[in-house]
């Protein structure tokens, strides 16, 4: 059995308006007003470690996860208040191409918070269980998110490893985590093109419906026999 672990943001859902706006304005209630607004820059591009820098910064006070909790039922209000999401052209396909016609196990790792994670994915009506959706709730390191999401798919499928692991995302920061973790990468959209170029990236996609399986495969160097 293989593996597909699935970024969220702009690799599954159409949501990058909604999650920043969500997630500036939600900081804005939890007092935190003078905000580093570029992304990239983050030494975690996380949730979770993005709002501890700028939490610690406005507030003079080391950040706690136990404010997770208070700060995503927000998050997820404002989120639920906006235009809902739509899919990636061809992601809600695409998923159901992976559960039901391959030996490929799914898995999404995001560095959303779980609970906005959810309400996206719903509103693009792409099928997930919840038991393998992991978020930075408890994580600051991308990283240490996709082995999570491993780890609690190797769980439910009751599976010590998977013979091929392949993880999807948009940005440069999904293909230095699956280096560092030495897992195939597919990058998907425009947004960071450049930067996957420069990065020697293998495999590309501008969205899900420009994706054959096989071919991919080829060019990763996975065999299925």
């Amino acid at each position: 059995m293989n593996l597909i672990v699935f970024d969220i943001d702009d690799t599954l859902t159409k949501s990058e308006y909604q999650h920043q706006l969500a997630y500036v304005n939600t900081m804005n209630e939890f007092g935190i007003t003078q905000i580093d607004t570029n992304w990239k820059e983050y030494t975690h591009h996380t949730d979770s470690f993005i709002l501890k820098e700028n939490y610690e910064r406005n507030h003079d006070l080391k950040f706690d996860f136990s404010i997770v909790s208070a700060f995503e039922n927000q998050m997820t209000n404002t989120i639920l208040s906006l235009e809902e999401v739509s899919e990636i052209n061809g992601a809600k396909n695409i998923v159901e191409f992976f559960n039901e016609q391959t030996d490929y196990a799914i898995a999404f790792a995001t560095g959303s918070f779980l609970k906005p994670a959810r309400v996206k994915l719903k509103q693009a009506e792409i099928k997930f269980n919840e038991e393998l959706v992991i978020g930075s709730n408890e994580f600051f390191e991308r990283e240490e998110i996709v082995k999570e999401a491993i780890i609690q798919a190797e769980k439910y499928h009751n599976v010590n490893h998977f013979n091929e692991i392949i993880s999807v995302g948009d940005g440069i920061w999904d293909l230095k985590t699956a280096r560092n973790l030495g897992v195939h990468f597919i990058g998907i959209g425009m947004k960071n093109y450049a930067d996957f170029q420069k990065n020697n990236i293998k495999v590309h996609i501008e969205d899900w419906n420009d994706f054959n399986l096989s071919l991919i495969e080829e060019k990763l160097g996975i065999r299925n026999t």
